[in-house]
Parts: C-alpha cells; structure tokens; sequence
C-alpha cells in the first residue's frame, strides 16, 4: 500500500512539474524529450507511451487531444483499439482554439496534449513562434511526406470548392471567377462569411498578393476582352474581393449552405464550401456540379483558380504530461489506420503521400493547381490591411 501512494504521488509531483515548466521527471523540457526521441523506434516510443499512460490512469488523468475536426474523436477511438491508451477528445471551433489552448498554457491548467487546428497565419504568431507548440515529425512517415509539409507538421489538407445547382435551364456553369462577380450572380452566392470563418477570411488575403493578382487580372481580360481597370482598387484581387462579397449570401455553416445549394428550388446558385459535406445524406449531390469538374468536361479549368486549400496541423502543446504518448498520438493520426476516420469520404487530403485519395476524388497534385492555397507568411504580413478592406466590405 505505501509503495502505491508513493508510486502515486511521484507521478503527481511529475504532472505539477509538466505543467509549471514543461520539464519531465528527469529535468528534460517535452521540447528535449521530443528531439531525444527522433532516433527511436515505434516499439520503443509505443512502450514509452504505455508507461504514461498507466502512470496517468494512477494519478487519475488522462490524454486529451483538442481538434477543429470532429473526426479526431473517431481517429481517438482507433488509437485506444490499437494501443490500449485512452484519450479524451475535445472538438473546439477555429475561432475559439487558440484562445483556449493560451488560457491553458498560461493558467498552468490540465489542458490538450496535442492539438489538430487550422489557420496556420494566427497559430504561427500565437503557438508556434512563442513555442506554446511544438512539431514533431515521426520517423516512420518522415520520407513520405513532402518538405514543405514537415514545419510545422501538416496532417491533412482540406479543399472548399465552387460547387453550382445544375437543376433547370438557369444554370450558372462558372468557367471564370470573374463570372461571380456580375449584377445576374446578387444574392447566388453562398459563402460562410469571413467575420466568422478564418480560413475564409485568409482565402480572401491570399488573393492580394501579386501572384493572385496578376492571375485574376489576366481572367479579366479573357473573360471580357479588355484590360480591368482598377479605379481606387490597389490591384485585381482587391477589386474581385469587394465585388464578390457584394453579391454573397452568408450562410451560417458549410453543412446549411451545401443543404440549400442541393434543393431543386436553388436553381442557379452556387456555393463555396467543403467538397466533403457531399458526403452528407442531406445534400442532394444529384444536383449539384463542382465547377472544376465541369471545367474539365469544356478540356479547360475554372480561371484562375476553382476555389481554395487550406491545412490542418497537428502539433504537441509544450505543457504535455505524456510526450511519448502525444509523439504515439502525432503519428497514429498521419498513418493510414488514424486517417482512415477522414478517408473514407471526398474532401480530405493526407499529407502522407503514401494514403491514397478516396474513390470519386482527385489527388492533391491535381487540386494544387487549381485552387488558391493557403501561405501563413503572406496572410500575417497583409492581415492588418486587407482585414479592415474586407470588414468594410462585408457592411456596405
């Protein structure tokens, strides 16, 4: 019994001390115990993990997991058949994460392990720069995933597309983003608004840069003929954002705006959504054309991009108890059997090239080169300016 209250309040003091400093038992910051386990094999981490994890059953804690994706709940359940390790998930929506995991770290409060999240722009600034999070890339997925997809670690990448209701004769077969903009398309377009979506809003400031810019400038001229004049715009991406949010109906979620694009009564409308709500038994995809594929069908794409990409990250939050177990959890979710909660449908994109694409999608190479993708270096840099142009649009 003494042995047990010891063995019990040894791994108490070990908890405080993760969650004062992010130091182990041994004086090691996860940060240190992270980089030291680089070179071990998943037997050894997987041993590592079990340990913590019988010590936190002891102590009466668990491994939590926090994720803007509610699938990490069903990749959890995969991982605890696998391993035996329990892990309670929380689903956090994008505008509130941050905010929370920063109210943990600081508070010295029993928070998330690890963290699936998006918006990368305000995770770098917040998470990763202040180093509140820290990558980890398993050694096991390390030569299949690309360069650019390591730092920090990308887990998946999700792609909301121009998708049209083809029902009737009034059908708006977009080929030109241009198209969007005009008097017929007022109140047609579906779009969760910016205000309330950050990944939407950092769409919108990726279109300001030059290389957006010049390509939207460019449609321009091969949709109507004639060079675009800018008036007070600073360049094409600007004119295109307050011209398209004027026309924009705002919808509350994807899911809402995928129903009410699907209904035979939407004829004509178009929306801007995730490809995977068309997973969903309530949206109609029988009527419903994705206007990259229609593009294809004309042996062209839509100009100059079809929608947009963004990534979600899965990084290890610095006051962890459970490294081992948090770097067990990082690479179960880029593995086939963690992915597999978001592969069986459209949509969802592994960062692991060696995971194929679900049946009935294109892979990533192909949507690369179609859709605007999203650059945290540029949207941190441009935030500030384009933030207040495209608030002022949203009210007029």
């Amino acid at each position: 019994m003494k042995k047990q209250v010891l063995g019990a309040m040894c791994v108490l003091a070990a908890s405080a001390l993760f969650a004062m400093g992010g130091n182990d038992a041994g004086g090691n910051t996860v940060k240190q115990t992270i980089d030291a386990a680089k070179n071990m094999s998943h037997d050894e981490i997987v041993a590592k993990a079990k340990e913590e994890a019988a010590a936190a059953k002891s102590a009466g804690t668990v491994f939590k997991a926090y994720g803007t994706s509610s699938r990490i709940a069903t990749a959890a359940k995969a991982f605890t058949e696998l391993y035996g390790i329990d892990v309670e998930t929380t689903n956090v929506k994008d505008s509130e994460i941050y905010t929370k995991l920063q109210a943990e770290i600081s508070g010295k409060i029993d928070g998330a392990d690890v963290v699936l999240t998006q918006n990368g722009a305000v995770m770098k600034v917040q998470m990763v720069d202040t180093g509140n999070l820290i990558n980890y890339v398993p050694a096991s997925v390390a030569s299949s995933i690309d360069g650019a997809d390591k730092v920090p670690l990308v887990q998946q990448y999700i792609d909301k597309l121009f998708i049209f209701n083809t029902v009737g004769s009034n059908v708006p077969a977009i080929t030109n983003v241009w198209q969007l903009t005009e008097p017929a398309m007022k109140g047609r377009v579906f779009f969760k608004s910016p205000e309330t979506e950050k990944v939407n809003e950092n769409f919108l400031i990726m279109l300001t840069n030059k290389t957006w810019a010049d390509k939207l400038a460019k449609a321009y001229k091969n949709l109507y003929g004639k060079d675009i004049q800018l008036g007070s715009y600073k360049n094409a991406g600007y004119k295109w954002i307050a011209e398209f949010l004027h026309n924009c109906s705002f919808g509350n979620t994807d899911t809402t705006i995928a129903e009410q694009i699907s209904n035979a009564e939407a004829s004509g409308k178009i929306g801007l959504f995730v490809l995977s709500k068309l997973r969903s038994k309530t949206v109609r995809v029988e009527n419903l054309e994705v206007a990259s594929y229609y593009a294809d069908g004309k042996n062209t794409t839509v100009e100059p991009f079809a929608g947009f990409m963004y990534p979600l990250y899965v990084q290890i939050v610095k006051t962890t108890t459970m490294p081992y177990t948090s770097m067990l959890f990082v690479e179960h979710l880029v593995s086939p059997e963690g992915f597999a909660a978001w592969a069986k449908n459209i949509g969802a994109y592994s960062s692991n090239t060696s995971i194929p694409v679900n049946k009935g999608d294109q892979p990533l190479s192909y949507w690369r080169t179609r859709l605007v993708m999203d650059d945290p270096e540029y949207i941190n840099e441009a935030y500030a300016d384009v933030f207040e142009f495209i608030s002022k649009n949203l009210t007029k």
